[in-house]
């Protein structure tokens, strides 16, 4: 079991290169984001290169992708939204094959690095920012000003949106990068327990007996004792694999969790995007948006 359960997040670079001072060295993290990109364009090539009216199973996978993405965007953002719908379905296609790539031992996740989600949130934040001022000039400061806030309140609540929106870039950056490191870090721990844990050393003549005694259960014609058999002999195979069992479904887990961000990062994308669209519901910009 290794002593440091964060080793795996660790980079190296195997090729070392800069540029303008910049460190650009190719590591795992690169080479990774390059097969990402190369799975999830191809996917999508696979998938729209021959449009069938009965569509086959990888077609069928993309357009309830696409119909996925596409309802997020109405349902936050109205029918202009879908102006951005190749950033947002490029967005949620890139971190969901990220997060779903990073399970597969050998490989490594690249939305368990800061810099990348970092780098992602800002990019949204900002593109919300630059919409928001396209769209409404000035008034676009109206979005520090919640609908309903009386005059004498303006005072409390400015300050308060404005530390709200200045968090935003952040609270969506360390979520993703938070929950993909800590469940790739209790994955590890727990397999590294798998692996260290001895197994209970049972004599020879134990474990003849014990497997007489359960086939004379299996072959009794009482239906409790043939039962308990049954059990019996389920328990002495797989017992011995019970832990890595669990830390199986602990992995099944994390392929949930493993959508579930790539669709919470993509939907609060979408839901900054149309707060910069209608300014947080003000009426005018609501007019103006849809």
């Amino acid at each position: 079991m290794e002593s440091n359960p964060l080793h795996p997040f660790e980079l190296h670079p195997y090729v070392t290169l800069s540029l303008f001072g910049l460190d650009i060295s190719l590591n795992k993290a690169v080479i990774m984001m390059w097969v990402v990109i190369a799975l999830a364009a191809g996917f999508l090539y696979m998938a729209g290169r021959q449009r069938r009216l009965v569509p086959t199973r990888l077609q069928s996978v993309a357009e309830v992708l696409v119909e996925f993405i596409r309802s997020m965007i109405l349902d936050t953002m109205g029918e202009k939204g879908l102006r951005f719908f190749p950033f947002v379905a490029t967005l949620f296609v890139f971190i969901l094959f990220c997060n779903l790539l990073g399970l597969i031992p050998g490989t490594y996740t690249v939305t368990s690095q800061i810099v990348v989600t970092g780098a992602f949130a800002l990019f949204v934040y900002g593109l919300s920012i630059v919409v928001g001022f396209a769209l409404h000039g000035l008034k676009f400061l109206q979005i520090l000003i919640p609908p309903g806030t009386p005059f004498w309140l303006l005072p409390l609540m400015v300050p308060i949106e404005l530390v709200s929106q200045l968090a935003r870039p952040l609270s969506l950056a360390v979520r993703l990068f938070a929950n993909m490191t800590a469940g790739h870090t209790i994955l590890a721990v727990l397999f590294g327990m798998v692996v260290s844990i001895p197994l209970i050393p049972v004599a020879p003549a134990v474990k003849i007996a014990l497997l007489v005694l359960v086939a004379l259960m299996m072959a009794s014609r009482h239906r409790v004792f043939a039962k308990a058999g049954m059990l019996g002999l389920v328990s002495v195979i797989w017992l011995r694999w019970l832990p890595f069992v669990f830390t199986i479904a602990i992995n099944g887990l994390e392929v949930a969790i493993a959508g579930i961000q790539a669709y919470i990062f993509t939907i609060l994308t979408c839901v900054y995007l149309g707060d910069a669209m209608t300014l947080h519901g003000h009426a005018e910009g609501a007019h103006e948006a849809r």
